[in-house]
């Protein structure tokens, strides 16, 4: 039998994270009523995986479990060229406990400048992984992401997280400056919505 996702269907989100909740409504084109794991005040899972796929399902199963919900689980994060993939599964740690962004983004920044060999090399990626996990029962994972390089000082408001330093192929704006749109239209996240779309919707 395929697995679906009927519209209608309340889904948890595995996530604290406000932000990245309201971007994945947006990404469900709002088909689906959405609570998150903070919310319903489930812990949040250790992330003891070693990928962003195997994160993803993990919080996914936790969240499922906990709730009785089918549930919807993003792992993502920045890898930089230079410093070998990193800051990679590890991007929400190097914002330290208050998830302060604007840290991690000065951490990046220096410790691209450490590695002088590579002081030209911006090139980086964002990875998303999604879950999507029924109580006891199957799971999904697929992958997005999408290349680009990284600008210093970081620009724009929008967006969360590393989006103010990255600029994606072809583009002038970086993430954090892009209106939401069309910042959708071609991220990590939405390609691998797509990808989840044409597996379960």
């Amino acid at each position: 039998m395929a697995l679906k996702l009927e519209p209608g269907t309340r889904l948890v989100v595995a996530t604290h994270n406000p932000g990245k909740a309201r971007e994945l409504a947006e990404i469900l084109e709002n088909r689906f009523p959405l609570v998150t794991a903070g919310e319903l005040g489930l812990a949040e899972p250790d992330e003891t995986e070693t990928s962003f796929a195997g994160n993803a399902l993990l919080k996914a199963r936790a969240a499922a479990e906990a709730s009785g919900l089918v549930a919807l689980a993003d792992d993502s994060g920045l890898s930089v060229a230079v410093l070998d993939g990193a800051p990679g599964i590890h991007s929400a740690r190097w914002a330290g406990p208050a998830r302060d962004f604007t840290l991690a983004m000065a951490k990046v920044e220096a410790r691209i400048e450490e590695e002088e060999a590579g002081a030209g090399d911006l090139a980086a990626w964002f990875t998303c992984a999604l879950a999507v996990a029924w109580p006891g029962g199957p799971a999904v994972v697929v992958e997005g992401r999408v290349d680009g390089t990284l600008t210093f000082p970081p620009r724009g408001d929008r967006g969360f997280g590393y989006d103010p330093i990255f600029v994606p192929e072809g583009g002038t704006q970086t993430f954090g400056e892009m209106d939401p749109a069309a910042k959708e239209a071609m991220s990590h996240r939405a390609r691998a919505f797509a990808k989840l779309k044409a597996a379960l919707l």
